[in-house]
């Protein structure tokens, strides 16, 4: 199930290209299927790249631009769109060690080595044009403000450059590391190339830009890709076809249907098509067609947990709860550990309105919120059953928990309030309804700053 989540806050980026949209506008899309293909694809890179697999963590962003980029720490955000044009898991492998190689060279904490120096120059040139403005030398001022600002830009897009093709070449050693070609790499900064070409940003030189020209990077590249053992290793075959059905269910579910019928036409009995159309029919209110689909996918891996992830949300969506239930239970047996998966089980529970059920579905969202507490939807859901179960307090810190991941302090605060004034005080619980009601304090502090 492809949920989006919306992004708290706007995020410093190291981008691939330089085509990122404000992330604060974007949203974050969360799949169970996706985000165990992307730990498999990404893993080998890390470990080759000398990071804790751990630490590291793969987020999709629903974005249609070709983009990737890293901020936060050791966090990789990869756009839908770079998904939808990318024609093979390889290529996806090279843009992920590309973005490795800015984490394990600590790009964003060296920032500051490239914005401190360009920084200076501009507060100079600042100082010197307005020493010679009060001397009434006004276009002589000008003429160094403007020529200040300049050379300070052009220092920083230099440093850029530099971490760019430092990350280029990182990534091409996590390649072979892991064992995988750099063909796929090659093959996406030529997409890369030809977009540039496309949108009219080609340059015939890089001093201007925040990177090397896609020609630049693949001269760099390509011999070094040559040498490597590697070099003509095929993708596995297995994580390619995860791929392909991770890119068809993202194509169902953020393309209008139109579009996605002309890519996965009914001619095509592939299971990602299988797997698009899905998505596409149930978009349209076509429950029978949607579940037509279904049912084809199934036939070829009836225990498939994602199978019967999907065909469990088709049902709950269509307001047959009850014929939900038995296909979400099998997918949550086969994969245990998704929480995202069991968070829907335990909406649908709750959804029958029957007490039998209640019990249950806290239960079981009680324990997804414990392996994954960044879910929102799932904290609401725990909400819902707190609130029948008679537990107000739980209920209102379950809505501080939800409101506080979604951004919304001013909803966030007097949740937890709520929640503290029943909670036993140094509790768990009662200390974290205070965490949130902090927080929340300080966010609304800082939104009445800048209203100012």
């Amino acid at each position: 199930m492809i949920r989006p989540r919306p992004v708290r806050a706007a995020l410093t980026a190291l981008a691939l290209v330089a085509t990122a949209q404000p992330v604060a506008a974007q949203s974050i899309l969360r799949d169970a299927e996706t985000e165990d293909f992307f730990r498999d694809l990404s893993k080998p890179l890390q470990i080759a790249a000398g990071l804790d697999p751990r630490s590291v963590q793969m987020v999709l962003v629903g974005d249609p631009s070709i983009n990737a980029f890293v901020t936060g720490g050791q966090n990789v955000f990869i756009h839908s769109g770079l998904i939808s044009v990318a024609d093979n898991v390889n290529q996806l492998q090279g843009v992920v060690a590309h973005e490795l190689g800015h984490i394990a060279g600590g790009h964003n904490v060296r920032f500051n080595e490239g914005a401190g120096p360009a920084t200076g120059i501009s507060i100079l040139s600042l100082v010197l044009a307005g020493a010679a403005i009060a001397a009434g030398a006004g276009e002589a001022g000008a003429a160094i403000l403007a020529g200040g600002q300049q050379i300070a830009l052009g220092k920083f897009l230099s440093f850029t450059r530099d971490q760019e093709s430092r990350a280029d070449q990182a990534g091409a050693r996590y390649l072979e590391g892991a064992g995988v070609t750099g063909e796929g790499s090659i093959a996406f900064f030529k997409k890369i190339g030809f977009e540039e070409v496309r949108y009219g940003i080609a340059q015939t030189d890089s001093y201007s830009r925040t990177h090397p020209i896609s020609s630049e990077r693949i001269s760099a590249l390509e011999e070094v890709y040559a040498k490597s053992p590697h070099w003509k290793t095929k993708p596995d075959p297995a994580l390619n076809a995860r791929f392909l059905r991770i890119k068809a269910k993202l194509t169902g579910f953020v393309e209008e249907p139109k579009r996605t019928f002309q890519l996965y036409p009914e001619s095509d009995q592939s299971v990602p098509a299988h797997y698009a159309r899905a998505y596409a029919y149930h978009k349209q209110g076509y429950q029978a067609k949607a579940t037509a689909e279904v049912n084809a996918l199934l036939k070829t891996a009836p225990d498939d947990p994602y199978f019967n992830e999907i065909q469990g949300q088709i049902l709950l969506e269509s307001g047959k709860i009850k014929e939900a239930i038995p296909p979400l239970r099998l997918a949550v047996a086969k994969a245990p550990g998704q929480p995202l998966i069991a968070s829907l089980l335990g909406h649908a529970l709750i959804s029958t309105e029957d007490p039998n059920d209640a019990a249950e579905a806290k239960a079981i969202l009680k324990s997804a919120v414990a392996r994954d507490n960044t879910n929102p939807f799932a904290w609401y859901q725990l909400g819902i059953a707190y609130e029948r179960d008679g537990d107000e307090p739980r209920a209102a810190l379950a809505s501080a928990e939800r409101f506080n991941l979604e951004g919304v302090p001013q909803r966030a605060l007097p949740s937890a309030r709520r929640a503290m004034q029943g909670l036993k005080p140094g509790s768990p619980d009662f200390l974290r309804a205070q965490d949130i009601a902090l927080v929340s304090e300080a966010d609304l502090q800082k939104l009445k700053k800048d209203r100012r």
